[in-house]
């Protein structure tokens, strides 16, 4: 009887073990870029990304003379590289754009797995709009050290730091925040946030999600095709232990309750890796001034593409109002 006892013991022992280095191997799969690189999953997964994207020629021809301005410029492009060091010592990489004969800046924050040199187009059009610019790369990515990817969480205390910055170079700044995808579920976190800055005037927020936890489980089903339920909750447990911060806290949603600064929400109408029905519900929860604007026709993160001069115009009259 102890015998079988103890080979259930330790069975079980192993099973745990197993899953534990599972659960261990999906969390760097998803929130550690460098890991992601080494598997061949990864190439299928930003495929299967691209494929679920709008592809049509008129988007196609818009967004590759967007970046061609974009790229023209930034060769002639005044900037700075400077950094940051976070409290939990990692060091933080941006540019930074300036124009002294403003005070209003744009805090420009990148996507999930992206990087900075993403968001050059928008800075492009900010700057001939006359304002200051300051792109970061976010925790773990592009120039950026760090351990994981924050989902929001941990990058809107690391935002605080180049809010800092801005105002050390200009002391009555007013700043928007404008963040795509993940960079916008950032912003909203930070205009919910008991340490928002009162610079702080408005937030563009373009295909973010609701919550941290939900967009993890539905990419552990849909990338591995893995019940979430399974999951989920260990590899939030793993993640707190090893990263410092639990997804169900990177909360956009619970965030835009605490908002009072105004927020312009943009959503593509077709987008399938972060549905259109999340900005709505972000909409209907937020407490600020807000103004919901949905692109037909575009998928995620692609309003600027399907329609640049309704996209930065709606941008222009929304901003207009509150600096």
């Amino acid at each position: 009887m102890q015998k079988r006892m103890r080979i259930a013991a330790a069975v079980l022992a192993a099973l745990f073990l197993i899953y534990t280095v599972f659960v261990y191997f999906l969390v760097s799969a998803c929130l550690v870029p460098s890991f992601m690189d080494k598997l061949d999953a990864f190439e299928d997964i930003t495929k299967k990304c691209y494929s679920e994207q709008v592809q049509t020629a008129q988007l196609q021809e818009n967004r590759n003379r967007l970046l061609s301005e974009a790229a023209d410029w930034i060769k002639t492009a005044k900037r700075d590289k400077i950094y940051a060091k976070t409290s939990d010592g990692y060091r933080l990489a941006a540019e930074e754009f300036p124009e002294r004969t403003e005070e209003t800046w744009v805090l420009l924050l990148h996507g999930y797995t992206g990087w900075k040199e993403e968001m050059y187009q928008f800075a492009y059009w900010y700057q001939r709009q006359g304002y200051a610019v300051l792109v970061p790369d976010l925790r773990c990515q592009g120039e950026s050290e760090g351990d994981f990817i924050g989902m929001g969480w941990t990058d809107h205390y690391d935002c605080l730091l180049w809010i800092e910055r801005i105002l050390e170079v200009s002391p009555n700044a007013k700043i928007v925040l404008h963040g795509q995808s993940m960079g916008a579920a950032t912003a909203l976190i930070m205009a919910g946030s008991p340490e928002v800055s009162e610079h702080i005037r408005a937030v563009v927020s373009d295909s973010a999600y609701t919550e941290a936890y939900d967009m993890f489980g539905d990419k552990i089903t849909e990338w591995f095709h893995l019940p979430a339920a399974l999951f989920v909750d260990s590899a939030c447990v793993m993640l707190k232990l090893r990263g410092g911060y639990d997804l169900r806290d990177a909360s956009p949603l619970k965030a835009v309750q605490n908002s009072g600064i105004p927020t312009l929400f943009i959503h593509g109408e077709e987008d399938k890796m972060i549905d259109v029905n999340m900005s709505y519900e972000l909409f209907a929860a937020a407490a600020c001034e807000k103004e919901l604007f949905i692109v037909e026709g575009a998928g995620h993160a692609q309003a600027q593409d399907k329609d640049p001069q309704a996209y930065y115009a709606k941008i222009e009259d929304f901003l207009s109002r509150y600096l």
